[in-house]
Order: C-alpha cells, then structure tokens, then sequence
C-alpha cells in the first residue's frame, strides 16, 4: 500500500494536536499498520541525558509502532517555550521548509504505511521571514488532520483555518473536536455547527478524559482512509 502522510495541525497552540496525533497512531497500529512519527520543529525542550527533549515528541515517539532516535523525531529541538522562528533565531540555527522536508523525507525510506508529521501551534506559525509550517506540509503533499481545541472563538478559529488549508491546496482529511472545557457553554451546538459548516468528515471527539494514554484516545477516533 501506498505510504499515508498526515499531517496533525491545530485551531491554535495547546488545543490538543499530541493528544490526539497519538491516538491517530494508536488506533492505525491496533488495524496492523506500521506508523512512524515526526515533530520535525519543537520548541519548549529540557536538558537531559539525551540532549535537548521535547515531552510532546517522546510521546510521539512512545506511540508511534516503528521506533526511531529521539533526533529522527525532533531533529530541531528548541528551548524556550516561544515561537520557534524566534527561538532558533535566538538559537543561531537558520531554519527553512526545504530542510524541514528532508528531515521527514528521511522517514521514507522506513518500512512504514502511516507516518503522522505534528506541526507546532497553528497553521500559519513562521519558521522564518518567509516561510511557515504550512509550507513543509505543501512540500510533503500531506493531508491534513485538524485539531479544533473546543473552547469559545473555536468556530471563527477552525473555519479560517480550513479556508487557508484549502487555499494552499492540500487535502484535509478531516477535524477533530477536542474538548477543553466539558463546561463550554452550547458544547454541542457548537460541534453540530462545526459539522454544517466545514465539508470535510469530523473524524473524533475527544472528551476531556483522566486517562490520555494514545490507546484510550484512539477509542475516540477514525483512522481516515480505513
């Protein structure tokens, strides 16, 4: 079978992209598929004995069926807890889509069928003065999985954000509905309203749950194309 990229954006930064990336995984390898998993840009990494790490790549990594080193997963690891076009300046690293795309093109070669790529923050988030995240997707020619974070200014947030999507001219896969806030006022309504008014299939939603472990999310989700 053909390789599957998808690629995990969201409505905003903390919205739940992880969270749900790793179930994606989780749920695609309990169907027998092998799945490997890229963060290619994290910001917000820890000194430790393996160097810099990030707590959302090693899930990622913890998830995903095909074991790669922590520097496959998150070859650009950042440390402060700020936008990465910021920090890498910050860094003294020169940042680019092309070299972002070779690192996760390196996964290719790997025997794998579904390869999940997390981007960081929204869909627009520079990497550099040109550049964004959105351009490493278009590169790759993934499709695109969208984590709407169920909170108010969800609607506005998730709409703009297909619209731009559509207009760079990738797929989406579909969205996700993850819940926040279970106290939301009108949660419901303003699922059901998402369903109107994006075409693409809602493939989840994540209630705000005790466990987050990748296998109880995937409970909640649908592998797209399966």
């Amino acid at each position: 079978m053909a390789k599957q990229w998808l690629f995990i954006t969201g409505t905003d930064t903390d919205v739940g992209k992880t969270v749900v990336a790793c179930g994606f995984l989780a749920a695609a390898n309990q169907q027998g598929l092998r799945t490997a998993a890229i963060k290619p840009v994290a910001a917000g990494c820890e000194v430790t004995e393996q160097g810099m790490t990030n707590s959302d790549a090693l899930q990622l990594q913890a998830a995903a069926s095909h074991k790669l080193s922590y520097q496959q997963i998150n070859p650009v690891a950042l440390e402060p807890a700020i936008a990465p076009h910021i920090a890498a300046a910050e860094a003294g690293l020169r940042m680019s889509a092309s070299r972002l795309v070779g690192y996760c093109r390196g996964v290719s070669l790997m025997p794998v069928d579904t390869v999940v790529v997390e981007g960081a923050g929204g869909w627009r988030v520079p990497i550099n003065s040109r550049e964004t995240l959105a351009d490493v997707a278009r590169e790759l020619e993934c499709a695109v999985i969208v984590v709407v974070g169920m909170r108010l200014g969800c609607l506005n947030h998730s709409l703009l954000t297909m619209e731009a999507i559509r207009r760079d001219g990738l797929q989406i896969a579909g969205w996700v509905a993850n819940i926040l806030d279970p106290e939301m006022p009108r949660l419901q309504e303003n699922i059901d309203t998402l369903k109107q008014c994006i075409n693409e299939p809602c493939l989840g939603t994540v209630p705000r749950l005790d466990d987050l472990s990748a296998e109880r999310v995937a409970d909640f989700l649908t592998v797209p194309g399966q």
